[in-house]
Order: C-alpha cells, then structure tokens, then sequence
C-alpha cells in the first residue's frame, strides 16, 4: 500500500508534515535548554525545580499519547491532531507571560499534552500510509529529519536569548505549533479502518496490544535507552554551562556537534541495511553506546570537547537503530496502529522521565553518572537481546534460512 493521495500537501508535503509531528518532543525542550540556568536564577529556584519542566512534560506527554492514540483509531487522526495542537498552541502563549515557576510547570504539562497528539499520531500516520521496505525508508528519511532540531534548536534558542528573554522561547513554540497545525488542516485522512464502537473499548485496545507478548518485550528493551538519552539532555546545559563554564552560546554549538551525530545515524543505518541485516546493526549499535557511555567515564570530564566527542558516537549509534526498531516493533502487531504508537511514544517518554529524575540528582560527579546510566542501559540490552528475539513474532527482512534458524533456536 502506498500512500494516501494527499490532494493538498502531496507525498512530499506528507513526509515533512510526519517530521514536524514526530520533532515536537525535541524541539519543546530542546530549545528551551540553554535557558535553564537563567530560569533557575529568575525564578529563585534550583536546577532540580527548574528540570520539573522538563520531567513533567516528560511524564505527561506520555500519558497523553496513551489517550490520543486510541482516539485517533476511533475518530480519524486528523481531528485528533486539530484538537491536541490547538491545545498545545494555547499552552505555548499561556508560557510567555507566567509569573512563577510552579505556573510554568502547569502550562508545561498542558503542553506536554497538546503536543502528544502529533507524536502518537505521526508513527500511526506511517503505518497508516506506507509498508515493507518503503515504510522503513520513510522512517530514515523522517528520522534523519526530525534529528535536525537537536542540532538546530540549542543553537537557535542560544541566539533567541541574546536578542530577548526565555519567554521568548516559548513564542518560538507557539509559532511551531501554528505551522503544524496549518499543515494538518490541509492534511487528508490516513486511516481506511476505524475502530467501532465507544471510548472504553478503544482504550482497552492498549491492552489487547500489550498481550502480544513480541511487542511488550520489544517495547521495554528499545525503550530503555531513553533513560539514558533524556538524561544527556536534561544535564548538558549543566555539564557544559556550570561544569565546564562555557556560555550559553558555547553550549549550544557542542550541543550541536553532538546532534550531528543524531542526524548522521539514519543515514549510515540506510547505507549498511542493503548488505547488513537489521538485527546485527541492532546489536552492533549497543556495542558501541556502551564503549562510548565506558569513554565519558574515563575522559569525559577532562575537557568539554572531549566530552563531546564522547558522546558523539553514543547519539549517532542510537539513532542508527532507532528506524529499524521502529519498524520492527510496528511489525508485531496488524491494526491497532494508534494504540500501538501511544504505547511506544509513552514508554519512551515515561523512560526518559525517570532518567531526568535520576540526573537530577545531587551527583557529586555529574558526568560519571551520565557515563553509568548509558553503560548500564545499553548493558542491559545487550544481555536481554538473545532472549528477546527469540520470542518475536516478526523479523522484518530476515531471508528465509535466517528466519528458520531462529525459529530452530527458539524452540
């Protein structure tokens, strides 16, 4: 199945629209992040209250996408997408003109759950419109897109604070918001199948998803990574700005040189997945996070471009998989593509919550904590991967000896 005709937007406008969607967790917080120590200096407060902006969006991003994705199946993913960016839209504006900290909190929880519409809408957008090959192309392609905005947002919030204040920021956001929302008011229709009935059963097909047994476990061994991830965001603007004592401008570009290694990720996994297999560059990539996350510990806090160069290779390895481990999950379960999108955006988000809380920390050495997280994640997955894949349902792009040695194997 090909795409949807898009009579407005086109396959093309299609592709960028799935991108903006899919980038409004990073570029919610990412842009915001060198702003973080004057927050904490406006508003009086500590790292720990400010970084509350982050975790609450966080938490409630993925409990919103565990409520937008069932909806979407029921109703159609376009309303859906009206209604949450309208919401996020008007909780980006209500941001600029906060008084307290505990007021931003809130309007960032409301945020959060505007803007987790257009996340479990997106990948349930994908499954919607493409499959096979192609689907894992469009995941590249929109990967390597949604990856810019780690490198483009610290850089852009950095100058936006020369020129204003953070509340500023928060005008940016309300602006991105408004594309987005223009863009899916010219959006067609994806779904061909809506699920009938109520609300409650639309709900409950979350947990009809999470019983298959192949997704749940790939679910939690591709999720635990963001511990690690959300955790280098939530402490880079500390690590560079107050460990290193860089400016907010300094930060922002070792940031983005971190985040070319996002954006070149998907494209080395499109280069290797013709002569290598899905499944070893799976592996292949945790091999590599670990040594990276055993470097940061090390040397990591020698210099900051030492550390940057750490974690070069731990961000670029992480979202060489992160295409394929879409696909792979997407793979385990026919229909359902809204619920199965909420249970994916969700656990991501309630993984990369917890690492926040846990960076947040008063660490004595920030840094070698970050290196432990991401040792012991990757670790993790390593250990549990021979197991895990043993008992999926699905190896997307396996040839058929390969598919029948496993199957040998697991029996």
């Amino acid at each position: 199945m090909e795409t949807s005709k898009q009579k407005i937007i086109g396959e093309k406008g299609l592709v960028v629209l799935i991108a903006l969607l899919s980038a409004f967790v990073p570029l919610s917080t990412d842009l915001y992040l060198p702003a973080l120590p004057t927050m904490s200096a406006n508003f009086g407060v500590g790292p720990e209250r400010t970084n509350l902006t982050l975790t609450m969006f966080f938490v409630f991003y993925a409990l919103g996408t565990l409520i937008w994705g069932p909806l979407s199946d029921l109703y159609g993913r376009k309303p859906i997408l009206v209604i949450g960016l309208s919401l996020y839209i008007a909780a980006s504006l209500a941001c600029v003109f906060v008084g307290s900290i505990d007021a931003l909190i809130i309007f960032r929880i409301f945020q959060a759950i505007g803007g987790s519409a257009a996340g479990a809408v997106a990948t349930a957008i994908v499954k919607d419109s493409y499959h096979g090959k192609k689907r894992l192309s469009i995941l590249a392609i929109v990967q390597s897109m949604v990856l810019i905005s780690p490198a483009v947002a610290p850089v852009l919030g950095a100058f936006l604070l020369q020129v204003m204040s953070w509340r500023g920021v928060f005008m940016t956001l309300t602006g991105i918001g408004v594309l987005a929302l223009l863009g899916s008011l010219l959006f067609t229709e994806t779904i061909l199948e809506r699920n009938t009935g109520s609300l409650l059963p639309s709900m409950l097909r979350l947990g009809h998803v999470l019983k298959n047994r192949g997704f749940a476990m790939l679910l939690i061994i591709f999720s635990i990574g963001s511990l690690s991830t959300m955790a280098f965001v939530a402490s880079s603007t500390y690590i560079y700005q107050e460990g290193f004592h860089l400016s907010g401008q300094s930060y922002s570009l070792y940031f983005s040189l971190n985040a070319v290694g996002l954006i070149l990720g998907p494209m080395i996994f499109l280069r290797l997945s013709n002569r290598v297999h899905s499944e070893t560059i799976i592996r292949a990539c945790y091999i590599i996070i670990a040594i990276g996350g055993m470097l940061v510990c090390l040397v990591g806090g020698l210099q900051p471009w030492i550390f940057a160069l750490c974690m070069l290779p731990v961000s670029t390895a992480g979202s060489c998989f992160r295409s394929p481990a879409t696909n792979m999950l997407l793979e385990q379960q026919k229909g359902d593509s809204g619920a199965v999108s909420s249970l994916m955006s969700c656990t991501a988000m309630l993984m990369g919550s917890l690492g926040t809380l846990i960076i947040s920390q008063p660490w004595n050495n920030m840094i070698m904590a970050l290196g432990i997280m991401i040792i012991s994640t990757a670790s993790i997955a390593l250990i549990a991967w021979p197991f895990v894949i043993k008992r999926t349902i699905r190896l997307p792009g396996l040839k058929e000896q390969t598919l029948q040695a496993v199957e040998i194997e697991a029996k």
